[in-house]
């Protein structure tokens, strides 16, 4: 499993990577201070790709791009507040791949780690990258990451293709019952928690993988695992 570290001293901040990382399936960990990253660095297991911001309560970001280059052959995504060119030029002089501002999406920080993890040497990345459960949304079936098979209904099919296309955000109830009413009418939150009883049922029956459709408490449902969808 691809490791990501998050370097973030507000702790909000932090928890929403940490947590949305981990449902896109890499192993993310969060620390606050520089003294921390540093301490990360010397372990056993260290991360393919940190998120570091630059303003941190004992040390530059800045600088620490430095240290991680030249200590680590991994990717390193800058995730700061500061937008202008001059922060955005230092950043890449210092060793950064990406910059990004904090009002980027976590959809798109997640592609932009998925980016960096594609250009680390195979021999690096094979055994650690996360498998993707894949939706054939054309033979309603769902595929895991072993290579399982599951056979969906056309019900089903759209559920997982809504969840999937998300990127791991929670999809509302309200959304979901909308969409799939277009296949039955009067579809409310009974019916919705039915298919997605049935459908966790049959997954785990099928292929004994926990299924990777989770509540969100007050929202609705996630996909909370690496998913694609394929018009095979």
């Amino acid at each position: 499993m691809s490791r990501i570290l998050i370097v973030e001293d507000e702790e909000a901040l932090r928890g929403d990577l940490v947590d949305y990382m981990c449902l896109q399936g890499f192993e993310a960990t969060g620390v606050g201070t520089a003294a921390e990253l540093l301490a990360v660095l010397r372990n056993d297991v260290l991360p393919h790709v940190v998120i570091l911001d630059i303003a941190l309560p004992d040390g530059d970001g800045f600088n620490l791009a430095g240290t991680i280059r030249a200590q680590l052959d991994c990717g390193i995504i800058m995730l700061t507040a500061h937008g202008d060119t001059e922060s955005r030029v230092r950043g890449f002089d210092s060793g950064a791949d990406i910059y990004l501002v904090k009002h980027t999406t976590l959809r798109e920080i997640t592609a932009a780690v998925h980016s960096l993890l594609r250009r680390l040497p195979k021999d690096q990345m094979t055994e650690d990258a996360p498998a993707a459960w894949v939706l054939d949304a054309v033979a309603w079936t769902l595929r895991a990451p072993d290579g399982q098979s599951v056979k969906l209904t056309a019900t089903e099919n759209t559920f997982v293709g809504v969840l999937i296309a998300n990127a791991g955000l929670p999809c509302a109830r309200e959304d979901l019952a909308r969409i799939l009413s277009r296949r039955q009418t009067q579809f409310d939150n009974r019916h919705l928690d039915a298919v997605v009883s049935r459908l966790r049922r049959k997954i785990f029956d099928q292929t004994r993988i926990d299924p990777p459709i989770k509540s969100v408490y007050g929202i609705g449902y996630s996909f909370s695992a690496i998913g694609e969808i394929r018009n095979m």
